[in-house]
């Protein structure tokens, strides 16, 4: 009798071990980011340098039905030689729970300065791309996007 209490025992704690390893944990942060979130990441990646508009062209549409899935594409105007290249393209959004979209990573040998991937979009924003060049110039893209469903909601993990 005394085995049996026990097996029960255990599997009664075991039971409960799995059931509050399952509960997800859920980490408060801002809904979504602030004017003061997008500048200290673009700070984060250009420094102090100055930023210009120009040589990047950011290709997204204006007008997306839903936001979970936006295609997008970045090309940078560069003849991509050891001289003259393109470092990284780095995107940034407005009002997304993060507002560093993605960092790519770019050298002479990549042929062609452009990168094309789906993002995720909270709301209706602005998405601003910049392009690090070889000669550690920043030159920039910014394009607004209306979006009717959004995603990256609050209740999204």
């Amino acid at each position: 009798m005394t085995d049996h209490t026990t097996r029960r025992t255990f599997l009664g704690l075991a039971g409960s071990a799995a059931v509050l390893g399952a509960v997800p944990i859920v980490v408060v942060r801002p809904a979504e980011a602030t004017p003061a979130m997008l500048s200290s990441a673009i700070r984060n990646i250009v420094g102090e340098a100055n930023v210009r508009a120009g040589r990047v062209k950011l290709d997204i549409p204006p007008l997306v039905e839903n936001g979970n899935t936006v295609p997008m594409t970045v090309s940078v105007t560069s003849p991509m030689t050891a001289d003259d290249y393109v470092k990284s393209i780095h995107v940034f959004n407005e009002k997304n729970p993060q507002p560093n979209i993605g960092n790519f990573y770019l050298g002479p040998r990549a042929g062609r300065a452009q990168v094309s991937t789906r993002i995720r979009l909270a709301d209706s924003q602005k998405v601003t791309a910049i392009a690090r060049l070889s000669d550690d110039t920043f030159w920039s893209a910014t394009a607004d996007v209306v979006v009717t469903l959004a995603a990256c909601t609050e209740g999204a993990i």
